[in-house]
């Protein structure tokens, strides 16, 4: 059986402490002999009887009373064991202290954790030991404030250790953690798990002066953290400057991302995360900040040949810094605008002034394509690299050498691109590719300034394509529109859209009238007619420039068209735009066919080509008189007709020339039945284009100065200058207005008396009511 010892008197002080002192040294020394649970009551038991001593067991007394006693012996008994274990603690730890002065470096961290896992697991013990003396006497002192020394004993234990074992040895632990984090970065092997112990108990030992309950990182901050980032400063200075100058710019730039990724896994490993900002803001400033303009000075290089994966590692590292991102993107804005420029300035070296569109969008967009992925990849879409790739885009788009002249010149080719993608042809991309093209041509249209001469150009182009039949795909050009109204609002559209309303009307009225005639004339008295009746306001076609005298042969036609017309719309006025029409006549006059050919004329050639059934040779004069057609109209018409070889001219001559003679050519010959010769010549291309340029500048008159009226009208009074920039931020979406226009405009006004000068003030306007 084993002996009992016999538990102290209760009130006796030297009893129970030696009897607690010799249970307490067990816990701290010789924890590994076991504590039973008896010996653990009992050293709680003398605890509890000793600091219950005072309380009075008599019957007399009320249980109020008796409590009252009872706390009152718990606080004048409690004091005497609280500071006998004080003392046992400071000796205790002065031993450990003493033995440590043996050990250096990394044994010094396996003793000094060693010890400090042994001590606070036994002061865990002596916590619960001492549970009631926390419980009464070290909570009431703390309540009534009369210690400012006075914690539970747990905490106690982590305040001795702190007094008397980290303040004496915390230097030479620092310097051996240091040396072993240093060894690392050397590529060595080295024991995580010590420097892990080392950082918790630093932790640990960061107690709120003012709330011992609660933990500070001040310990923890102030002597390892601090003295840890310096040393860090100062090995990745050492090293940085050394590597980089005995090696390439992306050999440094891998080197210095990997020893941030190592920084960054070593405080996962094992410091306290609170570290992360301090360590890594540092090593920024080492491995990036200070190396930043060597760096800066590669990125062309690496932009010259296509590094992608280096340029994603400068942009990765730059980005870590602050302003580290703005050169790289000014260069960036700089290197793209030139590419394009290039690329430009290459196709009209090769093909001068007639420039291909699809050649010249294409090169727009080949450079777009590659940069714009470079971004995503390399730059991860970083915002300020896409304003860059924008910026330049819009530079190359608007001023290049194409442009040289005008910078209408991309809005149009643009708009001939289009033309020729939504137009019938073999060349045609096919149903699942024309999507991605028409995507592309609209990152075209994003960046350029004039988009009212792309609407003016594409109104003219669609409304040729609906008028002749030769769109390749209606879901293609609602596509489009959509696209356009998208990019700019509906207003930009809404002419567009009209258009294709009134070809749906027109289709209405034609079966309309075709009914009609089926009923009240002999079929064999009827022309395949088809006509389309359009709003004015919204298709941009002119009316003709000269005067055309209809063939007998299809004069009935139009005299019925006209009266049905105006019983169906009375007040309504036609205006036949001839030079659009176009016919298809049966030739069965040639020698080479017995079926006999189908000739594609446009109406003044129909005019011409009529005639020969009357006679075989016409000179210019007559063919002039009885068509009644100006010399601009038919001179093209004959050329075509003689080009093709339809008609031969009298030797000697031109196409114009008086008394010129154009004989009917019975011996013609085509591998085709069906035969276009409804072509526009390149100088009526000119024209035309010349023509929409006069167009658009004389909206954009109207436009400014509908602008200024608006904007006078609402602010009442302005000076010139903030005038001048309202006008160009309003109109900006559609064109971008040039200083000395929007100054004529305002000269307008002046003179048409919308505004007037302010008197007195000779910069300022104000708004006529």
């Amino acid at each position: 059986m084993t002996q009992q010892i016999p538990l102290p008197s209760t009130n006796d002080l030297e009893a129970t402490w030696k009897f607690l002192e010799d249970g307490i040294d067990q816990i701290y020394n010789r924890l590994e002999e076991g504590l039973t649970h008896a010996r653990f009551m009992n050293l709680y038991t003398v605890v509890y009887n000793y600091c219950t001593s005072s309380r009075i067991q008599t019957g007399q007394y009320s249980t109020d009373l008796q409590n009252h006693q009872a706390q009152r012996g718990a606080s004048l008994m409690g004091s005497d064991l609280y500071n006998r274990l004080i003392k046992y603690l400071e000796d205790h730890l002065a031993a450990i202290r003493l033995e440590s002065e043996q050990y250096m470096d990394e044994s010094l961290l396996h003793y000094y954790t060693k010890q400090w896992k042994k001590f606070t697991v036994a002061s865990s013990y002596v916590h619960h030991v001492f549970s009631y003396l926390n419980r009464h006497w070290v909570k009431r002192e703390i309540e009534e404030g009369r210690k400012n020394d006075v914690f539970e004993v747990y905490t106690l234990a982590l305040v001795s250790w702190k007094r008397h074992m980290f303040k004496y040895v915390h230097h030479n632990v620092n310097e051996a953690v240091l040396k072993l984090i240093e060894r690392q970065r050397n590529g060595e092997y080295i024991e995580t798990s010590l420097i892990k112990s080392i950082v918790e108990s630093f932790v640990s030992l960061g107690l709120d002066d003012n709330d011992a309950s609660k933990l500070s990182l001040d310990v923890y901050k102030n002597w390892f953290e601090a003295p840890f980032v310096e040393a860090t400063e100062v090995y990745y200075k050492t090293e940085s400057e050394k590597f980089i100058s005995e090696n390439s710019i992306p050999d440094y730039m891998k080197k210095a991302e990997n020893r941030l990724a190592e920084e960054e896994a070593r405080v996962q490993m094992y410091l306290h995360p609170t570290t992360h900002q301090p360590l890594i803001s540092k090593c920024e400033t080492v491995l990036v900040r200070n190396h930043a303009e060597v760096i800066w000075e590669e990125f062309q290089n690496l932009l010259n040949y296509d590094k992608q994966e280096d340029l994603h590692r400068m942009y990765s590292l730059l980005a870590r810094i602050p302003d580290g991102l703005n050169p790289l993107r000014s260069r960036f804005e700089l290197h793209v605008k030139k590419a394009g420029l290039s690329a430009i300035e290459k196709i009209a070296e090769q093909e001068g002034e007639t420039v291909e569109p699809k050649t010249y969008v294409d090169a727009l967009l080949e450079v777009h394509r590659k940069y714009n992925e470079l971004v995503q990849t390399a730059f991860s879409g970083e915002a300020g690299f896409v304003a860059s790739l924008d910026k330049a885009c819009r530079e190359f788009v608007n001023r290049n050498k194409v442009c040289k002249t005008s910078t209408s010149k991309s809005p149009e080719l643009l708009a001939r691109f289009c033309d020729s993608l939504l137009k019938k042809s073999a060349k045609n991309p096919e149903e699942n590719e024309l999507e991605d093209v028409l995507n592309g041509t609209m990152t075209v249209f994003k960046y350029v300034e004039d988009k009212d001469v792309f609407q003016k150009f594409y109104s003219k182009m669609l409304a040729k394509r609906l008028v002749n039949g030769s769109s390749a795909s209606d879901d293609a050009e609602a596509s489009m529109i959509s696209k356009l109204k998208e990019a700019c609002g509906y207003e930009y559209t809404s002419k567009l859209q009209r258009m294709f309303t009134d070809m749906s009307l027109s289709k209405e009225l034609n079966d309309n009238f075709k009914e009609r005639m089926q009923q009240g004339h002999d079929p064999s008295d009827l022309n395949d007619f088809n006509i389309l009746v359009l709003s004015a306001g919204s298709w941009p076609l002119t009316a003709p420039t000269t005067a055309f005298n209809i063939p007998e042969d299809v004069v009935k036609t139009y005299d019925r068209f006209q009266k049905f017309y105006q019983s169906k719309h009375s007040g309504r006025k036609l205006n036949w735009l001839f030079q659009l029409s176009k016919a298809e006549l049966k030739a069965t006059c040639f020698k080479a066919s017995k079926t006999g050919y189908t000739l594609q004329v446009s109406a003044y050639q129909m005019g011409i080509l009529l005639q020969y059934n009357n006679g075989d040779t016409y000179t210019f004069e007559e063919l002039r008189d009885v068509t009644n057609l100006a010399l601009e109209a038919i001179i093209p018409a004959l050329s075509i007709l003689v080009k093709a070889k339809i008609l031969l001219l009298s030797n000697g001559t031109k196409v114009g020339d008086s008394g010129s003679k154009y004989s009917l050519n019975t011996d013609f010959k085509s591998k085709k039945i069906k035969i276009n010769l409804n072509m526009q010549m390149k100088t009526e291309q000119k024209v035309e284009s010349d023509e929409t340029h006069k167009t658009i500048e004389e909206d954009r008159k109207l436009l400014m100065q509908a602008a200024i009226v608006r904007i006078m009208k609402t602010r009442k009074a302005m000076k010139h200058v903030t005038l001048m920039d309202e006008v160009i931020t309003q109109l900006q979406s559609r064109f971008k207005p040039r200083i000395p226009d929007i100054k004529k405009c305002i000269d307008i006004l002046l003179e048409k008396e919308y505004i007037e000068r302010v008197e007195g003030q000779k910069d300022m306007f104000s708004y006529v009511a």
